[in-house]
């Protein structure tokens, strides 16, 4: 049911950007080259039809990726990704790292030293 959602939201797209880029909003670009053989609806109703086509396409549009949203699988019964697998199949060192000596607590004898002369 996603597969077939997402193919016509990639129509209504495709339509949409066709019916765009058709109108323009001054009364020229293509709707106006079809007045002349278009008699019948005129350039006025061309437009209107344009608009109307354009907003119904939105919110066609709109819609369905709503409807798409609640039909994304859930990723039960998929298997994970390869970088999670890896994760989880990762060996960790047994051996105890070495210790350099770091957060031992030891005080050098020039600390010591310097607070005794203040």
């Amino acid at each position: 049911m996603y597969q077939f959602i997402s193919v016509l939201v990639i129509l209504i797209s495709i339509l949409l950007i066709l019916i765009v880029l058709v109108q323009n909003s001054k009364g020229g670009g293509l709707a106006s080259n079809f007045s002349a053989s278009n008699q019948v609806m005129g350039v006025r109703k061309t437009a209107d039809f344009l608009e109307k086509a354009t907003w119904t396409l939105a919110g066609g549009l709109l819609v369905l990726s709503l409807v798409a949203v609640m039909f994304l699988p859930n990723g039960t019964g998929r298997a994970g990704s390869a970088i999670d697998e890896e994760i989880q199949n990762m060996n960790l060192p047994t051996q105890e790292l070495p210790n350099f000596g770091i957060g031992e607590g030891t005080t050098t004898e020039t600390e010591g030293s310097s607070q005794d002369s203040l």
